[in-house]
Protein backbone atom coordinates (compact mmCIF):
# COMPACT_ATOMS: atom_id res chain seq x y z
CA UNK A 1 0.00 0.00 0.00
CA UNK A 2 1.30 3.36 -0.56
CA UNK A 3 2.27 5.19 2.06
CA UNK A 4 2.77 2.40 4.41
CA UNK A 5 6.33 2.83 5.09
CA UNK A 6 5.20 5.82 7.07
CA UNK A 7 2.68 4.54 9.30
CA UNK A 8 3.80 6.83 11.69
CA UNK A 9 3.28 9.46 9.79
CA UNK A 10 0.39 12.09 9.46
CA UNK A 11 0.08 11.78 5.75
CA UNK A 12 -0.27 8.96 3.22
CA UNK A 13 2.74 9.28 0.76
CA UNK A 14 2.10 8.95 -3.30
CA UNK A 15 4.17 9.12 -6.57
CA UNK A 16 2.23 10.71 -9.53
CA UNK A 17 1.70 7.47 -11.01
CA UNK A 18 0.34 5.90 -7.41
CA UNK A 19 -1.90 8.96 -7.58
CA UNK A 20 -3.25 8.69 -10.47
CA UNK A 21 -4.57 5.34 -10.24
CA UNK A 22 -7.40 6.57 -7.84
CA UNK A 23 -9.49 8.10 -10.96
CA UNK A 24 -11.01 4.89 -11.05
CA UNK A 25 -12.01 5.22 -14.34
CA UNK A 26 -13.82 8.57 -14.15
CA UNK A 27 -13.62 10.06 -17.51
CA UNK A 28 -11.48 13.66 -18.01
CA UNK A 29 -13.71 15.98 -19.02
CA UNK A 30 -11.29 18.49 -19.95
CA UNK A 31 -9.95 19.04 -22.87
CA UNK A 32 -5.94 19.39 -23.88
CA UNK A 33 -7.27 22.96 -25.14
CA UNK A 34 -9.01 23.24 -21.53
CA UNK A 35 -6.09 22.66 -19.95
CA UNK A 36 -3.73 25.30 -21.84
CA UNK A 37 -6.09 28.34 -21.43
CA UNK A 38 -6.69 27.65 -17.50
CA UNK A 39 -2.76 27.77 -16.86
CA UNK A 40 -1.06 30.28 -15.86
CA UNK A 41 1.68 32.49 -17.59
CA UNK A 42 4.89 30.06 -16.52
CA UNK A 43 3.00 27.06 -15.35
CA UNK A 44 3.58 24.29 -18.15
CA UNK A 45 1.19 21.70 -16.97
CA UNK A 46 0.07 19.19 -19.30
CA UNK A 47 -3.52 17.66 -20.31
CA UNK A 48 -1.61 14.50 -18.83
CA UNK A 49 -0.13 15.54 -15.62
CA UNK A 50 -3.71 17.16 -15.41
CA UNK A 51 -5.67 13.71 -16.01
CA UNK A 52 -3.27 12.19 -13.61
CA UNK A 53 -3.21 14.07 -10.87
CA UNK A 54 -6.20 16.54 -10.96
CA UNK A 55 -8.98 14.01 -12.18
CA UNK A 56 -8.51 11.80 -8.91
CA UNK A 57 -8.42 14.73 -6.48
CA UNK A 58 -11.44 15.70 -8.23
CA UNK A 59 -13.04 12.54 -7.59
CA UNK A 60 -12.28 12.48 -3.99
CA UNK A 61 -13.23 16.28 -3.21
CA UNK A 62 -16.50 14.96 -4.52
CA UNK A 63 -16.95 12.30 -2.29
CA UNK A 64 -15.95 14.52 0.54
CA UNK A 65 -18.62 16.95 -0.44
CA UNK A 66 -21.01 14.24 -0.65
CA UNK A 67 -20.36 12.93 2.49
CA UNK A 68 -20.10 16.30 4.22
CA UNK A 69 -23.44 16.93 3.37
CA UNK A 70 -24.57 14.23 4.45
CA UNK A 71 -23.40 15.30 8.32
CA UNK A 72 -25.14 18.55 7.87
CA UNK A 73 -28.23 17.04 7.18
CA UNK A 74 -27.79 14.67 9.87
CA UNK A 75 -27.20 18.06 11.80
CA UNK A 76 -30.20 20.04 10.86
CA UNK A 77 -32.38 17.09 11.44
CA UNK A 78 -31.23 16.48 14.73
CA UNK A 79 -31.61 20.15 15.61
CA UNK A 80 -34.75 20.89 13.94
CA UNK A 81 -33.65 23.56 11.76
CA UNK A 82 -33.87 24.86 8.34
CA UNK A 83 -31.12 23.25 6.17
CA UNK A 84 -29.86 25.93 4.56
CA UNK A 85 -27.43 25.84 1.17
CA UNK A 86 -23.85 25.33 2.79
CA UNK A 87 -21.27 25.32 0.36
CA UNK A 88 -17.97 23.13 0.64
CA UNK A 89 -15.06 25.23 1.09
CA UNK A 90 -11.60 24.69 -0.19
CA UNK A 91 -8.19 26.36 0.68
CA UNK A 92 -5.20 26.31 -2.26
CA UNK A 93 -2.09 27.70 -0.72
CA UNK A 94 1.95 27.81 -1.12
CA UNK A 95 4.37 30.47 -2.20
CA UNK A 96 4.24 33.32 -5.01
CA UNK A 97 5.19 31.53 -8.35
CA UNK A 98 4.27 27.95 -6.95
CA UNK A 99 1.23 27.56 -9.46
CA UNK A 100 -1.69 28.29 -7.06
CA UNK A 101 -4.05 29.73 -9.79
CA UNK A 102 -3.41 26.85 -12.17
CA UNK A 103 -4.51 24.04 -9.79
CA UNK A 104 -7.13 26.36 -8.27
CA UNK A 105 -8.15 26.68 -12.06
CA UNK A 106 -8.30 23.55 -13.09
CA UNK A 107 -9.85 22.07 -10.04
CA UNK A 108 -12.97 24.57 -10.64
CA UNK A 109 -13.45 23.26 -14.04
CA UNK A 110 -13.23 19.56 -13.72
CA UNK A 111 -16.00 20.15 -10.39
CA UNK A 112 -17.99 21.92 -12.34
CA UNK A 113 -18.44 18.91 -14.48
CA UNK A 114 -19.03 16.15 -12.37
CA UNK A 115 -21.92 14.19 -12.47
CA UNK A 116 -23.95 15.93 -9.89
CA UNK A 117 -22.86 19.36 -11.74
CA UNK A 118 -22.53 21.22 -8.53
CA UNK A 119 -22.05 25.13 -8.82
CA UNK A 120 -18.56 26.24 -8.28
CA UNK A 121 -16.87 29.36 -7.39
CA UNK A 122 -13.76 30.85 -7.11
CA UNK A 123 -11.77 33.32 -5.32
CA UNK A 124 -8.90 35.02 -4.41
CA UNK A 125 -7.67 36.22 -1.13
CA UNK A 126 -6.45 39.05 -3.32
CA UNK A 127 -9.33 41.14 -2.79
CA UNK A 128 -9.52 41.42 0.77
CA UNK A 129 -5.83 43.27 0.71
CA UNK A 130 -5.72 46.52 2.20
CA UNK A 131 -5.88 48.94 -1.14
CA UNK A 132 -2.23 51.18 -1.51
CA UNK A 133 -3.40 53.91 0.27
CA UNK A 134 -4.31 52.35 3.70
CA UNK A 135 -1.15 50.24 3.04
CA UNK A 136 1.43 53.36 2.85
CA UNK A 137 -0.81 54.87 5.33
CA UNK A 138 0.31 52.10 7.70
CA UNK A 139 3.97 51.79 6.29
CA UNK A 140 3.46 47.83 5.04
CA UNK A 141 3.50 48.93 1.61
CA UNK A 142 6.84 46.66 0.97
CA UNK A 143 4.95 43.85 2.93
CA UNK A 144 2.22 43.64 0.44
CA UNK A 145 1.47 39.79 0.55
CA UNK A 146 2.21 39.27 4.05
CA UNK A 147 -0.66 38.59 6.72
CA UNK A 148 -0.79 42.01 8.30
CA UNK A 149 -1.48 43.47 4.70
CA UNK A 150 -4.74 41.95 4.25
CA UNK A 151 -8.44 42.86 5.85
CA UNK A 152 -8.61 39.43 7.85
CA UNK A 153 -11.11 40.72 9.88
CA UNK A 154 -13.18 41.10 6.23
CA UNK A 155 -12.03 37.35 5.00
CA UNK A 156 -13.33 36.12 7.96
CA UNK A 157 -16.78 37.66 7.45
CA UNK A 158 -17.09 36.85 4.08
CA UNK A 159 -16.48 33.30 5.01
CA UNK A 160 -18.94 33.58 7.96
CA UNK A 161 -21.74 34.40 5.66
CA UNK A 162 -21.14 32.40 3.60
CA UNK A 163 -21.01 29.26 5.84
CA UNK A 164 -23.81 30.81 7.30
CA UNK A 165 -26.38 29.90 3.96
CA UNK A 166 -26.57 34.30 3.32
CA UNK A 167 -26.79 34.86 -0.28
CA UNK A 168 -25.19 37.35 -2.43
CA UNK A 169 -22.00 37.95 -0.61
CA UNK A 170 -19.35 40.45 -1.84
CA UNK A 171 -15.82 39.98 -2.90
CA UNK A 172 -13.87 43.55 -3.33
CA UNK A 173 -12.23 43.04 -6.95
CA UNK A 174 -8.36 43.50 -7.03
CA UNK A 175 -6.38 44.42 -10.36
CA UNK A 176 -3.58 43.04 -11.45
CA UNK A 177 -3.04 45.46 -13.67
CA UNK A 178 -2.89 48.42 -11.60
CA UNK A 179 -1.80 46.29 -8.17
CA UNK A 180 -4.75 47.69 -6.05
CA UNK A 181 -8.31 47.34 -5.32
CA UNK A 182 -10.64 48.61 -7.73
CA UNK A 183 -12.45 51.18 -5.80
CA UNK A 184 -16.40 50.32 -5.77
CA UNK A 185 -16.05 47.19 -7.83
CA UNK A 186 -17.24 43.96 -6.24
CA UNK A 187 -18.41 40.54 -7.06
CA UNK A 188 -21.21 38.46 -5.45
CA UNK A 189 -20.50 34.89 -4.19
CA UNK A 190 -24.36 33.58 -4.10
CA UNK A 191 -24.72 30.18 -2.24
CA UNK A 192 -22.35 27.87 -4.16
CA UNK A 193 -21.89 24.61 -3.50
CA UNK A 194 -17.97 24.46 -3.70
CA UNK A 195 -15.96 27.33 -3.04
CA UNK A 196 -12.50 27.26 -4.11
CA UNK A 197 -10.38 29.95 -2.18
CA UNK A 198 -6.73 30.26 -3.06
CA UNK A 199 -4.34 32.81 -1.42
CA UNK A 200 -0.57 32.85 -0.22
CA UNK A 201 -1.90 32.96 3.84
CA UNK A 202 -5.33 31.24 3.36
CA UNK A 203 -4.19 28.25 5.81
CA UNK A 204 -2.57 30.90 8.75
CA UNK A 205 -3.93 30.22 11.95
CA UNK A 206 -2.88 33.72 13.07
CA UNK A 207 -2.34 34.99 16.60
CA UNK A 208 -4.37 33.33 19.79
CA UNK A 209 -5.15 35.63 22.62
CA UNK A 210 -3.48 35.10 26.07
CA UNK A 211 -7.11 35.26 27.45
CA UNK A 212 -8.52 32.49 26.38
CA UNK A 213 -11.89 34.13 24.73
CA UNK A 214 -12.79 32.36 21.39
CA UNK A 215 -11.94 33.69 18.10
CA UNK A 216 -11.67 32.28 14.43
CA UNK A 217 -9.40 32.35 11.65
CA UNK A 218 -10.09 32.09 7.60
CA UNK A 219 -8.78 28.66 7.84
CA UNK A 220 -11.53 27.77 10.47
CA UNK A 221 -13.42 27.66 7.60
CA UNK A 222 -12.05 25.03 5.20
CA UNK A 223 -13.62 21.82 4.79
CA UNK A 224 -10.39 20.55 2.36
CA UNK A 225 -6.61 22.60 2.62
CA UNK A 226 -4.48 22.15 -0.22
CA UNK A 227 -0.54 23.50 0.14
CA UNK A 228 0.98 23.59 -3.60
CA UNK A 229 5.11 22.35 -2.08
CA UNK A 230 8.38 23.36 -4.29
CA UNK A 231 12.21 24.12 -2.94
CA UNK A 232 13.00 27.78 -2.48
CA UNK A 233 15.22 27.64 -5.83
CA UNK A 234 12.85 26.43 -7.47
CA UNK A 235 10.57 28.72 -6.66
CA UNK A 236 12.61 31.88 -7.32
CA UNK A 237 13.81 30.68 -10.67
CA UNK A 238 9.54 30.35 -11.78
CA UNK A 239 9.39 34.00 -9.93
CA UNK A 240 12.14 35.61 -12.12
CA UNK A 241 10.66 33.69 -15.30
CA UNK A 242 7.19 34.87 -14.42
CA UNK A 243 8.70 38.09 -14.47
CA UNK A 244 10.71 38.46 -17.40
CA UNK A 245 7.52 37.15 -19.46
CA UNK A 246 5.54 39.84 -17.84
CA UNK A 247 7.70 42.50 -18.25
CA UNK A 248 7.48 41.52 -22.42
CA UNK A 249 3.81 41.19 -21.75
CA UNK A 250 1.73 43.07 -19.16
CA UNK A 251 3.86 45.41 -17.97
CA UNK A 252 4.21 47.03 -21.65
CA UNK A 253 0.62 48.35 -20.52
CA UNK A 254 1.06 52.18 -20.06
CA UNK A 255 -1.78 51.35 -17.14
CA UNK A 256 0.17 48.61 -15.62
CA UNK A 257 1.62 49.63 -12.19
CA UNK A 258 4.48 47.81 -13.42
CA UNK A 259 5.15 49.76 -16.48
CA UNK A 260 8.41 51.57 -15.62
CA UNK A 261 9.96 47.76 -15.69
CA UNK A 262 9.17 47.32 -19.69
CA UNK A 263 11.14 50.54 -19.91
CA UNK A 264 14.42 50.24 -17.55
CA UNK A 265 17.44 47.84 -18.99
CA UNK A 266 17.24 44.43 -18.86
CA UNK A 267 19.78 44.29 -15.70
CA UNK A 268 18.03 46.91 -13.74
CA UNK A 269 14.48 44.83 -14.00
CA UNK A 270 16.45 41.37 -13.29
CA UNK A 271 18.34 43.39 -10.59
CA UNK A 272 14.84 44.38 -9.01
CA UNK A 273 12.87 40.73 -9.70
CA UNK A 274 15.69 39.49 -7.48
CA UNK A 275 15.50 42.07 -4.80
CA UNK A 276 11.64 41.65 -4.30
CA UNK A 277 12.22 37.56 -4.64
CA UNK A 278 15.46 38.08 -1.51
CA UNK A 279 13.41 40.85 0.59
CA UNK A 280 9.61 40.28 -0.55
CA UNK A 281 8.81 37.06 -1.35
CA UNK A 282 11.45 35.12 0.31
CA UNK A 283 10.93 36.28 4.23
CA UNK A 284 7.00 35.89 3.27
CA UNK A 285 7.68 32.10 2.06
CA UNK A 286 9.80 31.44 4.98
CA UNK A 287 8.47 33.48 7.92
CA UNK A 288 4.52 32.70 6.90
CA UNK A 289 3.36 30.69 3.83
CA UNK A 290 5.89 27.40 4.45
CA UNK A 291 5.06 27.15 8.01
CA UNK A 292 1.35 26.86 7.30
CA UNK A 293 2.17 23.16 5.24
CA UNK A 294 1.69 20.80 8.03
CA UNK A 295 -1.62 21.75 8.39
CA UNK A 296 -3.25 21.03 4.82
CA UNK A 297 -5.26 18.33 4.04
CA UNK A 298 -3.61 17.42 0.94
CA UNK A 299 -0.10 18.99 0.23
CA UNK A 300 1.72 18.19 -3.97
CA UNK A 301 4.75 18.64 -4.17
CA UNK A 302 6.65 19.51 -7.43
CA UNK A 303 9.59 18.99 -9.13
CA UNK A 304 12.50 21.48 -10.84
CA UNK A 305 10.20 21.33 -14.11
CA UNK A 306 7.18 22.56 -12.30
CA UNK A 307 6.00 19.10 -13.00
CA UNK A 308 4.34 17.54 -10.05
CA UNK A 309 6.25 14.58 -8.68
CA UNK A 310 4.59 13.79 -5.27
CA UNK A 311 1.04 14.09 -3.22
CA UNK A 312 0.60 13.37 0.31
CA UNK A 313 -2.74 13.15 1.75
CA UNK A 314 -3.29 13.35 5.35
CA UNK A 315 -5.12 10.49 7.50
CA UNK A 316 -8.52 10.41 7.88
Amino acid sequence: MPGSRYDLAPYLHFTKDEWSRYRDGEAMTLTADDVARLRTLNDPISFEEAEAVYLPLARLISLYVEATQGLHRASMRFLDTEDLKVPYIIGVAGSVAVGKSTTARILRALLQRWKTSPKVDLVTTDGFLYPNAELERRGIMDRKGFPESYDRGRLVAFLSDLKSGKAEVSVPVYSHLVYDIVPGEQVLIDRPDILIVEGLNILQPGELPKDGRPIVFASDYLDLSIYIDADEDDLRDWFMERFRKLRETAFTDPKSFFHRFAEMSLADAEAFGLWAWNEINLPNLRDNILPTRSRADLIIRKGKSHGIEEVDLRRV
